[in-house]
């Protein structure tokens, strides 16, 4: 799918100019209208209408948003407080700003947008995408002396593994954390390790078919310890839309799989590969042997993480049978960190990419209810005006993190580049980087079956929804004014 930059590109064959069509897929207006009474709807959080530099200054928390009830860690990142002259600029203003930093700094920075970005930022991105596609990204501009990455830690210490040592890799905002990413921190992965060779013996020793008693696996939405940790012990990364691949490797290699952090990943993969429930026990840290018996572990074949992602979460079974009810014909697509029922009850379950060219592929006229993030929601739906598209989730409620990067961030960032400071600069330990980076060459070289994926096919009721093998994404990341990333968390 093409997702032109609104900032520049030509008005749409609809009529439409690029500032409506920025104007449509801004979350952040939407809120703004709901939390003053002007538009309809609602909103988890009114307060997301306010500057995140209001919740940098406060207490520690991951801020307003879908992760707002989770608990942060303790010495989780912290950003200090935004210079002034950027938290009272106008949003034009600021993106004149950015436009001229960038213009100034040329070739030697590339900007980076997740899929999850506000508008506002995603507007001004070099590369848009999903993190692993961004940091691969990256790697097309070798001279670039500074890498921005509009998106999460994890996904900053993911392009650090991955480019040049003399490259910057830059995080606007350092309270853009992941809370399923905390979820699972190397220390409780390092006490669950210990537990479970108590259960199986020897960590290291293989059986007669050439297999030690587990393999970890970990999502790409981890940090780069926990990726570390991975590759330190024979295991591998896995991205949403590779989870099946990975798995598949790491059952060659060993007889079961520890799979972290997000339950819902590892839960609904390893279901569709015909593994069944009662061997998938979760694993939860705070209990001992992680609230299994011995002898479930020893019967387990993955045993999964209690971590999930609190976006995702938010998504059910009855806000897909109103969709059916109130929109007869609609097409559900979700993303795979969604609940198992959610999963199971929508027409097809894919990454970020799989969704954006599901919906590119579909003809004119089709209806899509999508479980991910609402940003990007929002934005396929004002790029696609001959679809009705529109969120699963009724209540406007982004990921809480994500939003913590806005365009005056982006601003400061960069005008501290064209002055020659580096700042919010994200670096990943030598000791860490080494095996983090094994872990992710192993997942280079799993490759996928010809087909993967399921796609949604237009129907006019329920009995007729089926699913067909689509290509797989690939790991190809293009500039946004040319297309956007495909492939995978």
């Amino acid at each position: 799918m093409t997702l032109t930059d609104p900032a520049t590109a030509a008005d749409h064959a609809d009529g439409r100019t690029a500032a409506d069509v920025r104007l449509g897929a801004s979350v952040d207006r939407s809120i703004r209208l709901i939390s003053t009474g002007k538009q309809t709807g609602s909103t988890c959080a009114p307060e997301l209408a306010d500057g995140p530099w209001t919740f940098d200054l406060g207490p520690a928390g991951y801020g307003p948003g879908a992760s707002m009830g989770d608990v942060i860690p303790a010495g989780a990142p912290r950003q200090g407080g935004l210079p002034a002259e950027y938290r009272t600029a106008s949003n034009d203003e600021l993106h004149e700003r950015i436009r001229a930093a960038k213009a100034t700094l040329g070739d030697r920075v590339v900007v980076l947008g997740h899929f999850y970005q506000r508008d506002e930022v995603v507007q001004h991105a070099d590369f848009t995408g999903d993190s692993f596609q961004l940091a691969n990204a990256a790697l097309t501009r070798p001279d670039a002396e500074a890498i921005v990455f509009c998106g999460v830690h994890f996904m900053a210490e993911t392009a650090d593994l991955l480019s040049r040592p003399e490259q910057a890799v830059i995080l606007p905002n350092l309270a853009a954390g992941c809370s399923m990413a905390d979820m699972a921190d190397e220390s409780s992965v390092e006490e669950c390790w210990e537990q479970l060779a108590e259960v199986y013996g020897d960590l290291d020793a293989v059986d007669a078919d050439g297999r030690v008693p587990v393999i970890p696996v970990t999502y790409m939405n981890s940090s780069a310890a926990l990726k570390g940790f991975v590759g330190r012990h024979g295991g591998i990364v896995c991205t949403s839309s590779n989870a099946r691949t990975v798995l598949e490797r790491a059952f060659e290699q060993g007889q079961r799989v520890l799979f972290f952090p997000d339950q819902h990943l590892g839960r609904n993969t390893a279901k569709a590969m015909g593994v069944p429930l009662e061997q998938m026990p979760m694993w939860n840290p705070r209990k001992p042997l992680g609230g299994s018996t011995a002898a479930e572990l020893a019967d387990a074949r993955v045993i999964l993480w209690h971590g999930f992602c609190s976006v995702h979460k938010r998504f059910t079974v009855e806000q897909i049978e109103a969709a059916r009810r109130d929109h007869p014909g609609v097409q559900v697509i979700v993303h795979p960190e969604c609940p198992m029922p959610v999963v199971d009850a929508a027409d097809a379950a894919g990454s970020t990419d799989f969704i954006v060219k599901a919906i590119a592929a579909a003809p004119a006229g089709s209806t899509f209810a999508i479980g991910t993030e609402i940003n990007l929601v929002q934005r396929l739906a004002a790029e696609h005006p001959e679809h009705t598209i529109f969120c699963l989730d009724p209540v406007v409620c982004p990921c809480s993190t994500m939003y913590r990067i806005h365009p005056g961030y982006l601003a400061w960032v960069l005008e501290e580049l064209v002055a020659g400071r580096v700042v919010n600069r994200i670096q990943v330990a030598d000791d860490v980087a080494a095996p983090a980076r094994l872990a992710l060459e192993r997942m280079l070289a799993a490759k996928p079956p010809a087909t993967v994926g399921t796609a949604p096919v237009p129907s006019t009721r329920r009995s007729d929804a089926i699913r067909r093998p689509v290509e797989p994404a690939t790991a190809e990341s293009r500039p946004n004014d040319a297309g956007t990333a495909g492939s995978g968390a």
